[in-house]
């Protein structure tokens, strides 16, 4: 194996860390913007139940 493929292979491997984490922050970014401050009464309270089921502080 040469440098060359060594080297491939670990940007390959930062460039797909990369695109995880931007798809985590852009559904994480989703549900804390929808869900959180949603109008639909229903997607609401789905939302508000699971974050005193984790015992996350809301209000």
């Amino acid at each position: 194996m040469n440098t060359a493929s060594v080297s491939l292979g670990a940007s390959v491997s930062s460039q797909s860390r990369f695109m995880q984490l931007a798809l985590a922050a852009l559904l994480g970014t989703f549900i804390i913007g929808f869900v959180g401050f949603s109008h639909i009464e229903a997607v609401h309270n789905a939302g508000h139940d699971n974050r005193h089921s984790m015992a996350f502080p809301c209000h």
